[in-house]
């Protein structure tokens, strides 16, 4: 396939108008077909990669079962959602040995690919659970994160985790060079939270959501992860989560380069407003916005291609570092930045056409091949 016409985003992280190439499944320095994709008034971006998403169109990713993860690649593929890292919530022992294993066993033909899995817990605390289920909350333990982890394959990309909680030293110490660990539903201040990175953790999961906040005499979580230039933040930007103007502070705080936009999103996402589940909690779906019963909010029903589109439209987010959070950034945290995530010769030919008007999408392109857009939810 021969891409003409379209101002294509590089690795240098600007927009080029150019000719790009596929021949098979990756993206080469000419075409082996006579297939041409006219681009014209369309920018060209890499496919995006969530690390952080639970679920979608009325599935979720701890049902473990691979029907559900089909569904839901279908869906994140044909909004531009091209590499997925879907996240589990807090729950027992075996109910995560269940979907740990049918991560591993998934062989999915369809969709977006599975790269990974995020594992939300159950190492946090119990006085910011958010939308976890405190029932399943436990205290670090070593061992069973690696049981988890051979199960699926040693396909855990991520490890959210409270560094309060009693024995999380020895688990950093264990686990800093296995998986990358993040800091989340913590009550950790700047000081704890500064000695977790120093120690090996280099994430955080949904900045200024279920952690202590920034304030000028303690500036919590937020102000340890600026300070830290090895520290890297996931924000969402569905509308709800965050005011645009605290989107724009941290873009300024922690530059394009660390920040990894996420959706956070769950089953209700793709779906018609209603009553849905998140980790065996019932959840209310109601526009733009997912809470509990009790007002607090539950995840995302934003996709993470619609939450590109909020940042840049709503939030004055220029395109181009909206786009380097979204696919760059998140390939490169979870080390697939060797095959996915930029538009260079040799990698996997994930491609999305946007319209410049109005960043709708025109086209998917997964694997070199494009997606039927009548089909798309």
């Amino acid at each position: 396939m021969k891409i003409i016409h379209a101002k294509v985003y590089t690795e240098d992280g600007v927009f080029v108008q150019k000719d790009v190439y596929t021949d098979g499944e990756k993206i080469a320095e000419k075409s082996g077909d006579g297939e041409v994709l006219d681009g014209t008034g369309c920018y060209l971006i890499p496919g995006l990669t969530d690390i952080h998403f639970h679920g979608c169109v009325g599935h979720d990713f701890c049902d473990g079962t691979h029907e559900s993860i089909e569904t839901m690649a279908v869906y994140e593929a044909s909004q531009g959602i091209t590499t997925i890292v879907p996240a589990t919530m807090t729950l027992g022992r075996e109910a995560l040995l269940k979907v740990c294993r049918a991560a591993a066993s998934y062989r999915g033909e369809q969709g977006a690919i599975l790269c990974g899995i995020h594992m939300e817990g159950p190492f946090l605390s119990r006085d910011r659970l958010g939308a976890q289920n405190g029932e399943y909350v436990i205290d670090p333990d070593v061992e069973m994160f690696r049981e988890w982890d051979r199960a699926s394959g040693h396909m855990v990309k991520l490890l959210s985790i409270a560094p309060e909680l009693p024995g999380m030293d020895e688990l950093i110490r264990e686990l800093k060079d296995e998986v990358v660990l993040s800091v989340a539903h913590t009550t950790a201040d700047y000081e704890l939270a500064a000695k977790a990175f120093a120690d090996g953790v280099h994430h955080v999961t949904h900045l200024y959501n279920a952690m202590t906040g920034l304030s000028h005499r303690a500036p919590g979580v937020v102000g340890a992860a600026a300070d830290n230039p090895d520290v890297e933040a996931e924000l969402i930007c569905d509308g709800i989560h965050i005011h645009p103007a605290m989107v724009r502070q941290t873009f300024k705080m922690f530059g394009d380069d660390r920040i990894i936009l996420i959706s956070d999103s769950m089953e209700a996402t793709g779906m018609p407003d209603g009553e849905y589940g998140l980790g065996g909690l019932k959840v209310r779906k109601h526009g733009r916005r997912a809470t509990l019963a009790d007002g607090t909010i539950a995840g995302s029903v934003t996709n993470l291609m619609d939450g590109l589109r909020t940042a840049v439209r709503e939030m004055g987010i220029p395109l181009e570092s909206a786009v380097k959070c979204a696919a760059v950034n998140p390939a490169k945290s979870v080390g697939i930045y060797d095959r996915y995530g930029s538009i260079s010769v040799g990698k996997i030919a994930n491609l999305v056409l946007l319209r410049e008007e109005d960043l709708g999408t025109a086209q998917v392109i997964l694997k070199g091949k494009r997606m039927d857009q009548a089909s798309s939810f």
